[in-house]
C-alpha cells in the first residue's frame, strides 16, 4: 500500500503561512483545491491531456513533485502519474471523506492538497498506481524553460 498504509510525515512542512497569507496569494480556485482540499472539474485543468515535457511543481510553494517522464494517459479527467518524483516530496492521509476510502497526497513542504492515488486499477505503469492529481495545484517547468530565468 501507498505510504505504508500510514500517514507519511517523511518530511516536515516547512512552508507555513496564515489563512489570510493563503488567500492572498492564491486564487479563488488554487485556494479551494490547495488549502481547502477541493476538487477542480475533470476534463478542465491546464495539465490533464499536457504532453510537454518537464518538472510538475507544487502551485502553492513551488516544491518540485512530479515529472512527465511518470505522467500516463488514464482517461480520467485529471493529470495522471504513476509515481512521485522522490517520495519525500509529498504525504499521505487517508481520507474517509465523501463516504470513500481514498488515500490524500499533499504537497509535504506546505501541506496543500493536490489529489489522490488509487492502487491496483489494472493501469500498465511500473507501480500499477495512479497519482490522481489536481491541475490547479500544479505548475509545470517545461524542460525548454529550465534555467530561463523567471519568465514564463
Amino acid at each position: 500500500m501507498v505510504g505504508g498504509g500510514q500517514e507519511s510525515t517523511a518530511a516536515a512542512t516547512t512552508v507555513q503561512k496564515t489563512d489570510a497569507q493563503w488567500r492572498e496569494e492564491l486564487t479563488p480556485e488554487e485556494y479551494h483545491v490547495l488549502r481547502q482540499a477541493g476538487t477542480e472539474r475533470p476534463y478542465t485543468g491546464e495539465y490533464w491531456d499536457s504532453h510537454t515535457e518537464g518538472v510538475y511543481q507544487c502551485r502553492a510553494c513551488g516544491a518540485e513533485l512530479f515529472t512527465s517522464n511518470e505522467k500516463f494517459d488514464s482517461h480520467c479527467g485529471w493529470p495522471s502519474f504513476w509515481a512521485p518524483l522522490a517520495e519525500g516530496n509529498v504525504r499521505y492521509i487517508h481520507d474517509r471523506t465523501l463516504g470513500m476510502d481514498r488515500i490524500e497526497v499533499r504537497c509535504a513542504s506546505c501541506d496543500s492538497h493536490l489529489g489522490h492515488v488509487f492502487e491496483g486499477e489494472g493501469y500498465g505503469t511500473p507501480t500499477d498506481q495512479r497519482y490522481c492529481i489536481n491541475s490547479v495545484s500544479l505548475r509545470l517547468v517545461g524542460k525548454d524553460d529550465a534555467g530561463s530565468g523567471s519568465e514564463g
